[in-house]
């Protein structure tokens, strides 16, 4: 893990570090934990410093949807928009592995929305990444057919873990992109057939 320092020298000004290290909860998620629940009223940010995360966002009758990950020197705009406009979560938000945050209190992100230019730049470029990646998942949903939308899907873990083999079921997959399970499970034999990945038990080994 990588303390704070580390994860966000040369993005945030010592002194806001300092202030940072001062204020902040560090609190450890092991993976599956839930972080941030839909309707949840929030009282701090997570600044990410090892791990990653999982932000879906819930439907009750139509299940979840995948809209992006969050990886370490990265923090979850759903949650800051929350926090500044003291509403409701409308995400949901579960460590991808075992994860470790900073909690940043309300007050102080709004604080130093005025006191620190490289804060308020920090958060203006996390808006920025995490809405491109929202559009991007809007995107697949919408001019995607399902097999790109599972490549797409299937690259991106890789990313996140920096390894080819992916553990996790035809359901996981079905979940995220909130689709069958059927049709994950016919696709994914498609794309073995074309010697794009491996289907082993419970893990899939990506080729391309």
């Amino acid at each position: 893990m990588l303390s704070i320092e580390q994860a966000y020298a040369g993005v945030l000004e010592p002194a806001l570090i300092e202030e940072i290290i001062k204020n902040a909860r560090i609190k450890t998620f092991r993976e599956g934990d839930l972080i941030i629940d839909t309707d949840q009223y929030i009282s701090a940010m997570p600044l990410l410093l090892a791990g990653a995360i999982k932000v879906v966002r819930e439907d009750e009758a139509r299940g979840e949807l995948l809209l992006y990950y969050l990886e370490q020197g990265q923090t979850c705009t759903m949650s800051i928009a929350c926090c500044l406009g003291n509403k409701k979560s409308e995400i949901r938000a579960r460590a991808e592995k075992d994860t470790t945050v900073a909690m940043i209190p309300n007050e102080q992100v709004n604080e130093w929305m005025g006191k620190y230019p490289s804060w308020r730049n920090f958060i203006i470029s996390s808006y920025a990444s995490r809405m491109n990646e929202m559009l991007q998942a809007v995107d697949n949903l919408a001019f995607s057919n399902m097999e790109e939308r599972i490549l797409n899907y299937l690259k991106a873990k890789v990313n996140l873990t920096n390894d080819r083999i992916l553990t996790l079921t035809h359901q996981d997959i079905a979940s995220d992109l909130n689709t069958s399970r059927v049709v994950v499970s016919r696709i994914l034999k498609k794309l073995e057939n074309e010697d794009k990945i491996v289907l082993l038990r419970n893990e899939i080994r990506v080729l391309i």
